[in-house]
């Protein structure tokens, strides 16, 4: 039996299957929103994405889940997975979602829901990478109680900034 899912107000929380390829190939292929990625993903990367989720979901009980409103249409994707930063695992908060989405305090409410549910799991801290520019995530981050915590390079040599809240 999986653990509870994240609950919201405007947003469903779901695991990702294959079935759900086309709109993650449309979320994580989009220029805007992978600005701060090294590129865009393939939709062979996208099934990737899919498939390390279903592992995150086997093992931890949790990890990206897709993000849909009250009326059933495509958002993004948000939750939280493990992350190695300057040689410790952390537990992160992500999230992405598709620029009509954005700006409408969607991915404040999946952060706030992935938070709570960190925080009913006993996990005493998270973490969420940033890329250096994406002031959007950061204002995210900083919304739901995370604060700088350092400067460092990303598992592929990028600068990245690290916001942290003691749960």
């Amino acid at each position: 039996m999986r653990p509870a899912l994240p609950t919201s107000s405007r947003l469903t929380y779901d695991e990702m299957t294959e079935a759900d390829l086309d709109d993650l190939a449309r979320l994580l292929g989009d220029a805007g929103v992978m600005a701060h990625y090294p590129h865009p993903f393939s939709r062979d990367e996208a099934l990737g994405w899919i498939r390390w989720q279903q592992r995150n979901y086997d093992r931890d009980g949790f990890g990206l889940w897709l993000l849909r409103d009250r009326d059933g249409a495509f958002v993004g994707d948000g939750g939280l997975t493990w992350q190695v930063v300057d040689g410790e695992e952390h537990l992160e908060l992500g999230y992405h979602l598709l620029p009509a989405h954005q700006g409408l305090g969607l991915a404040t409410e999946a952060a706030t829901a992935c938070r709570e549910l960190a925080r009913a799991r006993g996990v005493d801290h998270l973490i969420a990478i940033i890329a250096p520019g994406n002031a959007a995530s950061v204002a995210v981050a900083e919304r739901v109680g995370l604060t700088l915590d350092r400067h460092t390079v990303s598992r592929h040599g990028l600068p990245v900034v690290v916001y942290r809240a003691e749960l």
